[in-house]
């Protein structure tokens, strides 16, 4: 049975399966753990062009919704650590993607486009 949940019960129960690794900020490790796990979900969709042309099957499927499990986690801490929620940067996000789609800047470079 699939359970839902919203992003502020999910970033305080992953909080739950978080320990500290030591380094000189908190932020750090899940930067990398992010970065890593990104890079196991990209490997993945190679795999799936390189292999498979691009055709995507239900074990495909359930295997990136497992890599983009752990792409969010990471994230997640992060917020966390800032004292961040994810409601709260999803909507500055959407704030601003939208600013830049009326102002035709969606294309090109630059964060502040």
């Amino acid at each position: 049975m699939t359970q839902v949940i919203d992003f502020s019960a999910y970033q305080r129960q992953s909080r739950k399966t978080w320990s500290l690794i030591h380094t000189d900020h908190p932020i750090v490790y899940p930067t990398l753990g992010l970065v890593n796990e990104a890079g196991e979900l990209a490997g993945k969709v190679k795999k799936i062009f390189r292999d498979k042309q691009g055709q995507i099957g239900d074990d495909d499927r359930e295997a990136l919704k497992y890599e983009l499990g752990d792409v969010l986690w990471y994230p997640t801490q992060i917020c966390t650590e800032l004292d961040l929620t994810l409601e709260e940067v999803a909507q500055a996000n959407l704030a601003k993607l939208f600013s830049r789609l009326e102002r035709g800047a969606i294309g090109g470079e630059g964060d502040q486009r």
